[in-house]
């Protein structure tokens, strides 16, 4: 079941499955278009069984362009799902997070932020999504080096550490907390988290995102899971007066919960949120166009692959 069924649910979602061509049973779509806390909301909602081996689950960047999910859609074999990925730079194109496809790192987190106030630069640990080989989903703050395969992962919570290198090596971040080599076969990096162990838990200022930003209301795009398996795709419309004004990360974080989400990270937004499902738009997107992109999180069919 995707939602409690309760009273204090702030939302009451509809199936809309069969709104969309030839989709597995395996994955679900629902909408809302309830208000939230009074106001007018719009929102749709994906939940795909990660353990149904018919699907993959994977990631592609623009190599250094961007393209609207409609074109990722079209030059990737036209997935069941699209979505926008993490943030980049309008001017390089740049990925601004981690992005693993078939277990190789294609793009990393920024290493170092220029502090405002100061000469010292602030190492930023930020959160991503990743999915295993044997498609167990996780949620990490993370720590990348180009000269590493693997990110550094810590599980708990976010490092916060300083220092005076615009591009730093782990032992700079000068931590004796317990980390991991994340070992994903695929994944999107974004944040702040807005889920952990089945809670709001938002880590905006220890990430540096979004920081003075907290009862803003935009579009919004996330990912998570749940304890059975099942992963979720949130996205919100916003941005349309007296249509759909959009959400704070709070409120995005209580509804992932709602939804059953143990671990759950906000991604781009604003003009980039949109999700795809067999190529038709959900959510209108801000600017009444898809935004070009750096990076999209996909879920295709699995091809097999011939042996030679």
């Amino acid at each position: 079941m995707l939602a409690p069924a309760i009273g204090t649910s702030q939302v009451r979602w509809i199936k809309a499955t069969h709104e969309f061509d030839s989709l597995p049973a395996s994955i679900r779509i629902f909408k809302t278009s309830d208000s939230l806390n009074g106001r007018p909301f719009k929102a749709w909602c994906a939940e795909v069984k990660l353990k149904d081996k018919k699907l993959d689950f994977t990631t592609q960047t623009g190599e250094g362009n961007c393209y609207t999910p409609s074109q990722y859609f079209s030059k990737e074999g036209k997935p069941y799902i699209v979505i926008n990925g993490g943030y980049f730079s309008f001017q390089t194109h740049q990925n601004l997070n981690v992005i693993i496809r078939d277990g190789k790192m294609v793009a990393y987190n920024i290493p170092a932020l220029k502090s405002l106030f100061s000469d010292s630069f602030y190492y930023a640990t930020r959160s991503a999504f990743g999915i295993s080989k044997k498609r167990m989903a996780d949620v990490a703050w993370l720590f990348t080096d180009t000269a590493k395969r693997w990110p550094y992962a810590f599980q708990s919570h976010p490092i916060i550490s300083k220092g005076s290198n615009p591009d730093p090596a782990f032992t700079e971040l000068h931590t004796i907390e317990q980390w991991n080599w994340w070992k994903m076969h695929t994944a999107i990096g974004g944040g702040p988290v807005l889920v952990q162990e089945g809670m709001v838990t938002i880590t905006n200022k220890e990430e540096q995102l979004y920081a003075f930003e907290k009862n803003d209301l935009h579009p919004r795009t996330a990912i998570g899971y749940t304890r059975n398996s099942r992963l979720i795709i949130l996205v919100i419309q916003g941005r349309a007066p007296g249509i759909a004004e959009g959400a704070t990360l709070e409120e995005e974080a209580r509804l992932l919960v709602e939804l059953g989400c143990v671990e759950a990270i906000n991604l781009d937004g604003g003009s980039s949120s949109c999700m795809l499902v067999n190529g038709k738009e959900t959510i209108v997107p801000a600017e009444g166009r898809q935004r070009a992109v750096a990076s999209v999180f996909m879920v295709t069919r699995k091809v097999s692959k011939k042996k030679k």
